[in-house]
């Protein structure tokens, strides 16, 4: 696929006639959880199918939707009194690429899972990123268009983003923004306690202490990652295996395990499997957690990161020979115990405590090119992404980027709307087979 780029300029934030500017000078910190998080520009493709919004549209709902969303027209770097990190709201603008792709159908091209070709259709991630957001318009001869959107994780997580892209929508078709305006992070949000209490153990979780590895670590990790290619493999899951699924592990309990429990306990078990993990070795998923409905201090409308993780772990034969309910069970044990109590304590520590600094503490959210016997799985299954409508309808679908971490789990709703799930699951090629015969059955 030839993509050739037609322009690329700055869109700034667009204010409404009369309006008071805003002070450009103004610095937002971050917060712990910002401190603590990925350091990654994360991207997504939507794909639209013709008759595609039109780029004059989509950009001028860019501009009112940064206006609202100021963190995003932004730049990453230190301000206020202290020189502190965080992002400057100077109104830089978001990046926007108009790109095309001649004598191509979308429908040719776009392959249905994520691969090296899609990185052609979004701005690069790597090198030194001015902007938080980049934008990508893709048009193919069909009058189709792919759309593909990067922002920093430093920034924002997932629930904020997707609430960015709803409001570009609704800026596109001229209805209000938003319910509730977005709320930044400043110095009076999560403070440590006058007395801080860590409660639990945060070294080993968010941060660790660094050493140096050894040289049969190193060529341990490095071989693997060179020497075993990696392939995304999409699984899609119908609403009735889930329900099936979602029935086999709720069996004799009183609520039944959620959709995200179910069909990730029921991946974290074929893994274990497709792995060919031994009896004794222990698997852990990292999950995030949102903290919104956690932290009674956490505003309405919260635009930044806000998500500590959870850490189920279990053997490997633990999680083939007990059933799926012990799989789930352990699942939903470790993210009940990322409560209100367990963020208050990682406060405490991250910002009350003056470990991190005093020991040299490193956060653990670092990208790895291979988890195994471990995973790690970003769930967007409650996140309104199909709510971003240009005025000519919902993408027809949207996926991440290709991203070749082993391991690294991506559950999306189906387009469908009815209840399935799409699963981007990251495997060796030569445990893909394996993986194939055992994610659609029950057993």
């Amino acid at each position: 696929m030839e993509v050739k780029v037609v322009s690329s300029k700055l869109v700034k934030p667009r204010y409404p006639r009369g309006a008071a500017r805003p002070d450009t000078s103004e610095h937002v910190p971050s917060s712990v959880f910002d401190a603590a998080t990925y350091h990654i520009q994360m991207a997504i493709i939507y794909a639209f199918s013709a008759p595609a919004p039109s780029t004059a549209d989509i950009e001028r709902g860019l501009a009112d939707v940064l206006a609202a969303y100021r963190l995003f027209a932004g730049q990453v770097g230190r301000g206020g009194p202290e020189g502190s990190p965080g992002v400057l709201l100077n109104d830089h603008g978001a990046r926007l690429v108009e790109a095309r792709v001649e004598g191509a159908r979308l429908v040719d091209v776009a392959p249905a899972k994520p691969t090296p070709e899609i990185l052609k259709l979004h701005p690069d991630l790597d090198g030194e990123i001015e902007e938080v957001v980049q934008v990508q318009l893709t048009r193919f001869a069909c009058g189709s268009l792919a759309v593909g959107f990067t922002a920093n994780h430093a920034v924002a997580d997932g629930h904020a983003t997707s609430d960015f892209l709803a409001a570009w929508g609704r800026a596109t078709r001229g209805l209000p923004i938003f319910q509730q305006p977005p709320v930044h992070h400043h110095k009076e949000l999560f403070k440590p306690r006058l007395s801080p209490r860590v409660e639990f153990e945060h070294r080993g979780v968010e941060y660790y202490r660094p050493v140096l590895p050894s040289a049969t670590d190193e060529k341990q990790h490095h071989g693997g990652a060179n020497n075993n290619g990696v392939v995304i493999h999409k699984t899609h899951f119908t609403k009735d295996f889930i329900a099936g699924l979602r029935a086999r592990a709720s069996e004799g309990r009183g609520r039944p395990f959620s959709r995200f429990e179910t069909t990730l306990a029921h991946l974290w078990r074929a893994m274990t499997r497709a792995r060919g993990l031994g009896p004794y070795e222990t698997s852990t998923i990292r999950v995030s957690v949102d903290g919104r409905r956690r932290l009674d201090e956490a505003p309405a409308g919260y635009f930044g990161n806000l998500v500590l993780w959870a850490f189920p772990r279990a053997t490997a034969g633990d999680l083939l020979n007990r059933p799926l309910k012990h799989a789930a069970q352990t699942i939903h044990d470790a993210v009940a115990r990322v409560d209100e109590a367990y963020f208050r304590s990682f406060v405490d520590f991250a910002a009350g405590s003056g470990a991190v600094e005093r020991e040299g503490l490193e956060k653990t959210a670092v990208l790895k090119d291979v988890l195994c016997p471990d995973l790690e799985v970003d769930s967007w299954l409650t996140f309104p992404f199909y709510e971003l409508d240009f005025g000519t309808g919902s993408p027809s679908y949207f996926m991440p980027s290709y991203f070749p971490t082993e391991g690294m789990l991506f559950l999306v709703p189906s387009y469908l709307g009815d209840g399935s799930v799409d699963a981007f699951v990251p495997v060796f090629e030569h445990n893909l087979e394996a993986f194939k015969q055992c994610c659609y059955s029950m057993e």
